[in-house]
């Protein structure tokens, strides 16, 4: 094993996550100072969002036909340089052109971090290597307020985003210096037209599921139903090209299939729980932001704590297991938040809640990106990589949508529902882990 392949992963997994959550503590002194618009505001998310979601499955392919290494170089390198753009930005408008930029370049580095686990690691060590990284990613977004705060209060908003450039050159002073291992294999063409079609249904998609919170669901319907299309004229597409974006031993793939459904449906579930949580303490109980942070604060505890432990179950007790006891954890911390006192009027109620969220997400987390990574067919590991993390970008946008769209009695009922769905994907996975085979990458 590459020792460098796992600080590599881990530490662009964090520069992604840790930019999402910073942000949100640099938007209001981002309006103030650029006065903008509460839609343009929205933009500089959505905006991101979008690109990202439309773009890391085609990223993938990239990795899979030029090499990971080459792809994740770009896209650190990339991400950083658009970061310090934007802490020049003189408006809002460049802001959010900017941060459309950023998120192509997101969409650019992030397969590649689990692709170079999968070709770097031994498949003894693998399940231990993802449970490092899913903790590293619970303590990014877990520490992305309190660091963005200290900033904006020290420093001023851009200095979120300057913060990203000196972490972005270490990263790819690392990966020059990983040196992956070269196997022979058939390097595979991109179906541009596939790409496209692919592209542009999930930005519809995505576009459309994140007005929901704003605009509410009327007036949605319409882009819905064009994201539906779009994705109907894919799937015929793809049945009739001769290499199609989405690779067919992918699809065919049992516990990649179901892995990608359980992280969308789970990540819905707990993305959608923090959001409607969140705006009931601030809003309903006048819970100040510091406050509602720590009584959810047992959420990133039990993440960073339930990764080893999920690594260690799902050597023991297999996929099948320890994905449903996840989705069961999962939906009993919803279920606690939804009763008397769990909403935050009852503090510790409210912390037993979120680390029951926090214990069942890291033990998803875990299986399924095992999963996702273990099995991916030998050459598409930057596609199966870049279908994860669509999900894992989807995932919370649903969720957010349906705890918008329900109401504030509806949402966590609604919610709940919607992340016990991730029990039949869950059943589907191996009943016992196997041991990992090595992984072809095409020789460049």
């Amino acid at each position: 094993m590459s020792r460098l392949a796992l600080p590599v992963s881990a530490a662009a997994a964090m520069l992604v996550a840790l930019d999402g959550t910073v942000l949100l503590i640099a938007q209001p002194a981002m309006r103030r100072e650029l006065d903008a618009s509460a839609a343009e505001l929205q933009w500089t998310s959505t905006g991101y969002l979008v690109a990202v979601a439309a773009l890391l499955v085609v990223s993938g392919r990239l990795g899979d036909r030029y090499g990971h290494r080459r792809t994740l170089l770009a896209g650190v390198l990339g991400f950083g340089a658009s970061s310090a753009a934007i802490a020049l930005a003189p408006t809002v408008g460049w802001v959010v052109g900017l941060r459309v930029a950023q998120g192509a370049f997101g969409a650019l580095l992030q397969p590649g971090t689990l692709a170079l686990l999968r070709l770097c690691c031994p498949p003894e060590r693998l399940g231990r290597a993802i449970a490092v990284r899913t903790g590293a990613i619970a303590v990014a977004a877990g520490a992305g307020p309190l660091l963005g705060g200290v900033l904006v209060d020290a420093f001023g908003w851009r200095a979120v985003f300057w913060v990203n450039l000196p972490v972005a050159v270490l990263i790819a002073a690392m990966t020059l210096a990983l040196r992956p291992p070269r196997v022979e294999g058939r390097a595979q063409r991109l179906d541009l037209a596939g790409a496209a079609l692919l592209a542009a249904a999930l930005a519809v998609l995505v576009h459309a599921l994140a007005a929901v919170p704003d605009r509410g669901r009327s007036g949605r319907g319409p882009e819905l139903a064009c994201a539906a299309v779009l994705l109907a004229v894919l799937v015929a597409h793809e049945r009739r090209a001769a290499e199609p974006v989405v690779p067919r031993p992918v699809a065919r793939s049992r516990p990649v299939t179901a892995s990608l459904a359980l992280l969308l449906t789970s990540s819905a579930g707990l993305f959608g729980t923090l959001f409607s949580t969140t705006f009931r303490l601030q809003d309903a109980l006048h819970v100040g932001p510091l406050g509602a942070a720590l009584r959810m604060l047992p959420l990133t505890a039990l993440m960073v704590l339930g990764a080893p432990a999920a690594a260690r179950a799902l050597g023991r007790w297999g996929p099948r297991r320890t994905a449903s006891a996840g989705v069961l954890l999962l939906v009993a911390g919803i279920g606690a938040l939804a009763g008397p006192g769990g909403g935050g009027s009852a503090p510790v109620l409210t912390g037993v809640a979120s680390a029951l969220l926090g214990a069942g997400f890291a033990a998803v987390m875990v299986t399924a990106t095992g999963s996702v990574v273990g099995d991916a067919p030998p050459g598409h590991a930057g596609a199966v990589g870049g279908l994860k993390q669509t999900a894992m970008n989807i995932g919370p946008t649903l969720g957010i949508a349906t705890a918008a769209g329900a109401g504030t009695h509806g949402a966590l009922p609604a919610l709940a529902l919607l992340a016990l769905c991730g029990a039949l994907p869950a059943a589907a996975l191996p009943g016992r882990a196997r041991r990992l085979t090595g992984l072809a990458e095409p020789a460049r």
